[in-house]
């Protein structure tokens, strides 16, 4: 296939993936922005792009276009030394601005790799894929459960580190570089590499991923500032927005008990969870009105005894189960 069988279709990969990117990066920058005046607002953006099909959609080609990127980034490297040593792109016309960067591309791709790794690590695996595999986050400060939708209290867990805003400043510094030269060399790949064009183009990428990255670098000061505040842990009004956000992951948690056919095993999945027990029973799944422990006792043999709860728990064989109005003899 032409896109990898040739040098030429390879750097059109990376031109598209790239062009992809920078969009992406571009969008990101704007949608952090709104937690810089408006923190409930990204909150329900948050909750908007958490675990639903077209935000895992989204998740998927984003990072369909993050590997392709790298993959096609490290063959074109590889392949360019082998051709020509020390130079790595085959470029007749550089310009000076650029000329470090052009020679650094790969290191630079690598440091701005490992901050996206210390960035997902964060943010997306505490959220997305902590909703997706359904386990709870817990704030080691306070020690309470963080719900999925809270971007403002995981701006808060992170930012209060104090490593996370150096980390973060050299990411910036390395995408800055990265980027300025990624959106010359894109458009010099598309064919646009003409002394008028090129200036044209080289001021736009200069000046448009100045301004991502100034934001980006704004937004990590003020996220750092608010976290030692606690702001986002204190502030009345998303308190609510995070008391209503745990109230709404119950309900649905409670609902999913609920709809388990069988009583001993919707006991069993909301073990620990003692809200869970009482929408289970007057679900009529099962009608006991028991203990926690008598509960998890009765699951571990197979069998609920309504009668058995006060007092003691049923015998393994040939109990009484009563379901909704009907009584099963087992």
């Amino acid at each position: 296939m032409w896109l990898t069988s040739s040098s030429v279709g390879r750097k059109v990969v990376m031109a598209l993936t790239g062009a992809f990117l920078v969009l992406f990066v571009t969008f990101h920058a704007l949608m952090n922005g709104v937690a810089l005046f408006w923190p409930s607002a990204y909150n329900v953006v948050c909750e908007f792009l958490g675990a639903n099909w077209y935000a895992l959609v989204g998740t998927l080609i984003l990072a369909a276009g993050f590997v392709l990127h790298i993959i096609y980034a490290t063959w074109l490297t590889v392949q360019n030394r082998k051709a020509r040593g020390v130079e790595r792109y085959a470029v007749t016309t550089r310009p000076k601005q650029v000329e470090w960067s052009s020679k650094n591309m790969l290191v630079l791709g690598i440091v701005v790799l490992a901050f996206l790794v210390f960035h997902l690590i964060q943010f997306w695996a505490k959220m997305q894929f902590a909703e997706i595999c359904e386990f709870d986050v817990v704030d080691s400060v306070s020690g309470e459960s963080v719900p999925a939708a809270a971007g403002t209290w995981f701006l808060e867990i992170a930012f209060r580190q104090p490593l996370t805003l150096p980390i973060y400043l050299i990411g910036f510094i390395a995408l800055w570089f990265h980027m300025t030269h990624g959106f010359w060399s894109m458009m010099q790949t598309v064919g646009w590499d003409n002394d008028t064009w090129m200036k044209r183009l080289k001021c736009i990428g200069n000046a448009w991923t100045t301004v991502v990255v100034a934001l980006f670098v704004a937004e990590a000061i003020v996220f750092t500032v608010q976290a030692n505040r606690n702001t986002y842990t204190t502030c009345p009004k998303l308190i609510n927005q995070y008391e209503a956000m745990a109230a709404e992951g119950k309900a649905a948690f409670i609902e999913g008990c609920a709809a388990t056919t069988d009583c001993c095993e919707a006991e069993a999945e909301c073990a620990g969870k003692a809200e869970c027990n009482k929408a289970v029973c007057g679900e009529g799944k099962c009608e006991m009105q028991c203990n926690e422990g008598c509960i998890e006792a009765n699951c571990a043999q197979g069998s609920c005894n309504n009668e058995g709860c006060t007092n003691g728990c049923a015998p393994a064989a040939a109990e009484t189960v009563t379901v909704a109005t009907e009584t099963i003899t087992e």
